[in-house]
């Protein structure tokens, strides 16, 4: 859907009141009902299916009636609450063109108070083109429930908090400055696609650079999953920048190794089929480099150490376990306690051994020890397990007693309390022949 951003200026406070009703609604609602609508906007004289149907007019919302009559949320309305609150924030104050399509989001550009020019990226999970979400990208975790609005907020929260982690460690990435819902704002970056390049001035180096920081990513901890010619932006002075995060996985994930394969075979694809590049040449100039490498020049994924740290841990990638934590928990600890000295190492060796031989000597005691008080305690067990049989047996007798006692007195109270009673529709006869034959009777009875 296209954003159009002129009807924003003429929306009122109770538009974007009634557009958070329908957005709290959607929690536990597909379908968000009228009513329910109108009790969480709380507008006066019924002002409600008014601005519902002005916010329809504008297909801000999706109205339903299939099952009941009710409202969701579009993604256009969802970009105008986002938008709404990015500029209530002060992080922008207008919106420019659109500089970018894919199938999980649309970029625009967007204008500060003081005219610097950022990128907003609104994303958009759901497409034709993408319906494979679920099973593709791992959002969802232990949820079973979703919509495609939920799915494209985690999305966002997952890249951001991916591009604040890796400037922080000096990887060329777009400055993250502020995420709201399913929008993203970042830095521009000031170059294009890969894909778009046609002729490079050091293409060797190029090279390098983009396998080194597929390299650096996995020491961290990372693997990018999508690291191709489309997610790596090149400028003027051949300087490189990555781009899309939220399919980042961990190096611990049970496919860590093909997609870490895919994404190396992607760039020496890409760079023999557009520049001509042989790999044989690189690998000659770089023989001293050449640690952790296949005879092609590609790096081994079951050779490359992470010492540069546990980024996987810091933003639970995906693929990250409690026991991978745990490990890491007991590599730290392993690790300062490794800094010792050979001579110490050799007496800690021969204290382990006296310990061992102490521990034997207890054990051996302990058993003993043991033993006699297990013969003791089942002396002890039986007599009063004896006494315990006798003591059953004497409850049992009494309970016996009483219950026998209660059930007499209750037969006895219930021959007492029985009358006959006779119905409600029969005939009551008043010194009749009736009367007369059931005294005769009693009396008979009683004889």
């Amino acid at each position: 859907m296209k954003l159009d951003v002129d009807v924003l200026r003429y929306l009122s406070k109770d538009d974007f009141r009634v557009l958070t009703a329908v957005e709290l609604g959607m929690r536990n609602h597909e379908i968000v009902p009228t009513e329910l609508i109108d009790r969480i906007a709380r507008l006066k004289h019924g002002g409600t299916y008014k601005v519902l149907k002005n916010l329809l007019k504008h297909k801000l919302l999706h109205h339903d009636s299939s099952k009941y009559d009710g409202f969701r949320l579009t993604y256009l309305g969802y970009d105008y609450l986002a938008i709404k609150t990015m500029v209530n924030k002060g992080v922008f104050v207008g919106v420019g063109r659109q500089i970018g399509v894919g199938k999980e989001s649309d970029i625009f550009e967007v204008v500060c108070e003081d005219g610097t020019v950022l990128a907003m990226k609104l994303h958009r999970l759901g497409r034709v083109s993408f319906r494979a979400v679920k099973s593709k990208r791992d959002y969802l975790r232990h949820r079973s429930s979703y919509n495609w609005l939920y799915l494209s907020r985690l999305a966002a929260l997952k890249e951001f908090a991916f591009m604040k982690a890796l400037e922080t460690h000096s990887f060329p990435v777009p400055k993250a400055v502020e995420h709201n819902r399913h929008c993203v704002v970042m830095s521009l970056v000031q170059g294009y696609p890969l894909v778009q390049v046609k002729q490079l001035q050091n293409p060797e180096t190029v090279f390098e650079t983009i396998l080194g920081i597929v390299v650096r990513l996995a020491e961290h901890g990372l693997i990018h999953c999508d690291f191709n010619e489309f997610n790596i932006m090149i400028d003027d002075d051949e300087k490189i920048t990555m781009i899309d995060f939220p399919q980042m996985v961990s190096v611990s994930h049970r496919n860590a190794q093909m997609y870490f394969d895919r994404d190396v075979e992607c760039i020496f694809k890409f760079f023999q089929k557009r520049f001509n590049l042989s790999f044989q040449e690189t690998i000659d100039d770089n023989d001293d480099s050449d640690e952790g490498k296949d005879e092609d020049g590609r790096p081994c994924f079951s050779e490359i150490e992470r010492s540069a740290g546990f980024l996987d841990k810091e933003l639970a990638a995906s693929g990250f376990t409690r026991k991978d934590e745990e490990d890491i928990q007991r590599f730290i600890e392993g690790g300062a306690e490794a800094e010792t000295n050979s001579d110490s190492e050799v007496d800690s060796v021969e204290d382990l051994n006296e310990s061992i031989l102490l521990q034997d000597e207890e054990h051996e005691n302990k058993g003993k020890d043991e033993s006699c008080e297990a013969a003791e305690s089942g002396a002890s067990e039986r007599e009063d397990a004896t006494d315990e049989e006798e003591n059953e047996m004497e409850n049992e007798a009494e309970l016996t007693k009483s219950l026998n006692k209660q059930r007499r007195h209750a037969i006895a109270a219930t021959r007492r309390g029985r009358k006959s009673h006779a119905s409600r529709n029969s005939y009551k006869d008043k010194g009749g022949r009736s009367s007369l034959n059931s005294k005769l009777q009693k009396q008979l009875s009683s004889w």
